[in-house]
């Protein structure tokens, strides 16, 4: 497996633990495809946020602080979806 196939899978699963994270938190259920989308994009909101706000989260370990912050962004989007609907 080439780099970036590895890059994709970590982030896919970067993106469906963070999905996960959010359901929790947030509430609501949902199935794989719906914790990977929604994680996927909080990923991206996320970043954008947390760079946007000049953000460090100070969280050493490179993985978990890309988790949390995708889950942030995973949270927001949840948020956002509901204030829509």
């Amino acid at each position: 497996m080439n780099i970036e196939t590895r890059a994709l899978v970590l982030f896919l699963i970067i993106g469906l633990v963070a999905g996960f994270i959010a359901s929790v938190l947030v509430g609501g259920g949902g199935g794989i495809f719906r914790y990977l989308l929604t994680g996927v994009i909080g990923a991206f909101v996320g970043g954008f946020l947390f760079e946007a706000l000049n953000i460090d989260l100070g969280i050493q370990n490179r993985l978990l602080s890309q988790i949390v912050t995708a889950s942030v962004g995973a949270v927001i989007v949840v948020l956002l979806a509901r204030f829509i609907a």
